[in-house]
């Protein structure tokens, strides 16, 4: 599954750096598939989203940090957990329920996030 942001973020910031996808944007803020990947070029999400990887996204929230579920692989290959939630103050970086994968998924993710040449 992706993490989520709940309504109950204060915008401290302290989880979009340590994000190693680049899944998390400040509330407001376009993402693109590009940022912090190696995509170039026309991209197909597994949410079925296909766009060229540098063009600006809407955000998901305007209110507060939000994650791209896109991008999103829970940290699988990087780290043992979530970073965001592991540095959260308040504890609103949770699981998605409405957004289930498998850590064979995650992984599959987190590759084609990051090519390797």
């Amino acid at each position: 599954m992706a993490i989520i942001i709940t309504d109950e973020c204060i915008n401290c910031g302290a989880c979009e750096p340590e994000c190693p996808n680049n899944a998390i944007y400040e509330g407001g803020d376009e993402w693109r598939f590009s940022d912090g990947t190696s995509i170039k070029g026309i991209f197909t999400s597994k949410s079925g989203l296909t766009a060229d990887a540098n063009e600006p996204q809407e955000p998901v929230s305007n209110d507060v940090y939000y994650i791209v579920a896109d991008k999103c692989t829970e940290c699988v290959g990087f780290h043992d957990e979530p970073q965001c939630a592991a540095v959260c103050p308040v504890d609103c970086c949770v699981d998605d329920d409405n957004w289930r994968e498998s850590e064979q998924e995650l992984f599959a993710k987190k590759d084609s996030l990051h090519l390797i040449i």
